[in-house]
C-alpha cells in the first residue's frame, strides 16, 4: 500500500502525540526544527533519545517502551540501520503509525510494520507534508 496525499493527511489529523525517536536537543539538527515545528501546529512531542534528558520543554526517555502514554505516531529520526528494532518496538507497543523521515528507507520493515497493521510513511519529511496541506 502506497501513501497517498490523502492518506498522509488523514493521518496528520488524526495524530496528536508524536514520539520522535532521536530527536536532539542540538537546534541545527533537522529532528529538533522539525519537532519543534509540529509542537507549534499544536502536537504533543515526545524526545525519545538515551542522550537527552529534556527536549523542546518535554522529558526525554531512553527507549519507546519507557514512553508512560498512548503515543499516536512515532517518528523517526535514525539511520535505517536501526529501523527493524524500532519498527518493532512500535508493533509491539501497538502504535497505530510509523513514520520514516525523509532519507530513513528499511523496505523490509516498513513491509513487516505494514503487514502488522501499521500506516507506514517512508522517506518522507513530516514537516514538508504537513505545512504542504496548509494544516
Amino acid at each position: 500500500m502506497k501513501s497517498t496525499m490523502d492518506e498522509i493527511g488523514d493521518l496528520l489529523g488524526r495524530v496528536k502525540t508524536i514520539a520522535v525517536v532521536g530527536l536532539s536537543s542540538d537546534p541545527m539538527r533537522p529532528s529538533f526544527g522539525v519537532s519543534q515545528y509540529m509542537q507549534r501546529k499544536g502536537y504533543r512531542i515526545i524526545p525519545v533519545n538515551p542522550n537527552e534528558s529534556v527536549v523542546l520543554g518535554e522529558k526525554a526517555y531512553r527507549r519507546l517502551s519507557e514512553i508512560p502514554e498512548k503515543v499516536d505516531l512515532v517518528d523517526v529520526f535514525r539511520r535505517s540501520e536501526f529501523v527493524p528494532e524500532i519498527v518493532q518496538q512500535t508493533i509491539d507497543l501497538k502504535v497505530p503509525a510509523l513514520w520514516l523521515q525523509e532519507g530513513v528507507i528499511h523496505e523490509a520493515a516498513a513491509k513487516r510494520a505494514r503487514e502488522a497493521g501499521l500506516t507506514v510513511v517512508m522517506d518522507r519529511c513530516i514537516l514538508k507534508e504537513h505545512r504542504a496541506r496548509g494544516l
